[in-house]
């Protein structure tokens, strides 16, 4: 720090420096991305997919996908607001793609699969498990059923804005 606040720098790196890293083959500056928006994507990707697994499961995906796409990140808006984009567009697909499997189950609830293979189904208990409460607080209830209620545009802005606590910009 002394060394950076000598030549005049301030030691934080801005984002499109760690891009500008990463495009000239630093792989450690992917990972210095990651530690900074970690937690804003596992927190956008929980809000929507209401779900810790599941949100865990699609910030990975984001992060691969980043991986995979930042030397193609145009500057156009700043990354932030690109890798919110990524993250919000992996969380739509995820919940499309679980829509469509559960359309697509046409098996019975009950007794033996089709072709007789197999264990005979049961239909788990409607209560809640017994680690619900200490997974899960009220609050967070209440507001994912809110989420749940608006629709994809106006979650983006709820979302980002007042839980990310972004700007409107």
């Amino acid at each position: 720090m002394f060394l950076l606040a000598l030549l005049g720098g301030t030691g934080k790196e801005t984002d499109e420096d760690i891009v500008r890293r990463f495009c000239a083959g630093d792989q450690r500056a992917f990972s210095e991305l990651t530690t900074r928006y970690q937690d804003r994507i596992y927190t956008l990707c929980l809000r929507w997919m209401g779900n810790r697994q599941l949100a865990e499961e699609v910030a990975q995906d984001v992060f691969i996908a980043l991986y995979r796409s930042l030397d193609r990140f145009r500057g156009e808006s700043k990354l932030s607001t690109w890798i919110y984009r990524v993250t919000i567009n992996h969380c739509k697909n995820a919940r499309l793609r679980r829509q469509r499997r559960a359309q697509d189950l046409h098996e019975p609830l009950e007794g033996r699969f089709s072709d007789g293979d197999g264990p005979a189904r049961q239909i788990p208990s409607p209560n809640p498990g017994t680690e619900t409460g200490v997974h899960r607080s009220e609050a967070e209830k209440i507001l994912q059923e809110g989420l749940a209620k608006v629709d994809d545009d106006h979650r983006d802005i709820l979302i980002l804005r007042d839980i990310q606590d972004l700007s409107y910009d």
